[in-house]
């Protein structure tokens, strides 16, 4: 019977361990730079969607960013740890938020990278259909780069 307990609790943790990860920027989330506070306002993720200003739109994480990605993306933040993730979404360029403000222009949102640690989330937004280039070269001469957004829980 011991041997028996033993195996389901062994095979347990051995389904844990294979599980993905759970990401950090689930959850509700307070605006805290201006950048946020004057466009997005509050914002929401759940697996399958982000809400905006009360606005839902669909999302599919593509992918974990990679290290040096992260502190191309996010530099002054990437040291404290925590994990970031590159999603796919569509925001048209003609929907307004806050004061009557974009996301990225006269441009559709594709691709959103977030970063979240501790009680901190990051956002970089990007158009363009192509996957974006997250190095640092490849970010300062970025047209796709729409903006760095910050929240905290």
């Amino acid at each position: 019977m011991k041997r028996l307990s033993l195996l389901c609790a062994l095979m347990a943790f051995a389904l844990i361990g294979t599980m993905p990860s759970a990401a950090q920027e689930l959850g509700d989330w307070r605006a805290a730079s201006s950048t946020a506070k004057t466009i997005t306002s509050d914002i929401a993720f759940s697996r399958e969607k982000l809400w905006i200003n009360f606005t839902p739109f669909w999302i599919a994480q593509i992918r974990t960013l990679t290290p040096d990605e992260l502190n191309a993306t996010f530099p002054a933040e990437s040291s404290a740890g925590g994990t970031a993730n590159l999603y796919r979404l569509s925001i048209p360029a003609d929907k307004k938020f806050l004061h009557k403000n974009t996301l990225c222009g006269s441009d559709d949102t594709q691709w959103v990278a977030a970063y979240a640690t501790g009680n901190t989330l990051q956002l970089a937004f990007f158009s363009g259909s192509h996957i974006p280039t997250l190095t640092p070269d490849a970010l300062a001469n970025s047209a796709t780069l729409c903006g760095i957004f910050s929240y905290q829980r």
